[in-house]
């Protein structure tokens, strides 16, 4: 059954159906929202986020074809939102005086891993790049949309997808030969 037929039963009220969509596209948008986030338990919790506003907009949305670019356009805003209550919790913690902890930090790095290290490293990287540069890199590399959905998406022309997708390539690939050097 495609992505089209089981919205339909969705918006008629069809909660299996709802749950099929879930079981097809919860991966993706949870690998989106990683790379987004850079943290596993944060991602899971967005991937939450982005089915149960989703499923709130129900009877508004209107799907051609496949649903992920609407949950695409979902996770971008729900993602959005998330970094902007990290910065603004980071802007009103800093106002508050530390508190003097045990200098054992050897259960914060027990939770660490490899993976989430990494994924931390690429999204530094990646914060260097404008905005919209950055967005149309990451549905390019991180989800199969054509760029024709990806300016859907972002609700931009592909000719702006184009020209951003290839200025992002060429930034990224310097900062990672100057790294290597």
């Amino acid at each position: 059954m495609t992505d089209e037929e089981l919205w339909g039963q969705v918006r008629a009220g069809v909660s299996e159906a709802f749950g099929q969509l879930f079981e097809r596209h919860a991966q993706a948008v949870f690998a989106y929202c990683l790379r987004r986030t850079g943290t596993w338990a944060v991602a899971e919790d967005l991937v939450s986020v982005v089915f149960m506003e989703t499923w709130r907009k129900r009877t508004s949305v209107t799907v051609e074809e496949s649903l992920l670019p609407w949950l695409y356009t979902v996770a971008l805003g729900v993602t959005r939102n998330h970094q902007r209550a990290r910065t603004r919790y980071k802007t009103a913690l800093g106002k508050v005086a530390p508190q003097h902890a045990d200098d054992d930090h050897a259960d914060d790095v027990a939770r660490r891993v490899d993976a989430e290290s990494r994924t931390r490293t690429v999204i530094a990287k990646l914060e260097k790049l404008p905005a919209g540069d950055r967005e149309v890199l990451e549905m390019s590399a991180w989800s199969d949309l054509s760029q024709a959905q990806i300016a859907r998406v972002l609700g931009i022309p592909v000719g702006t997808v184009k020209s951003r997708l290839a200025r992002a390539q060429r930034t990224v690939r310097g900062a990672l030969v100057e790294e290597a050097l």
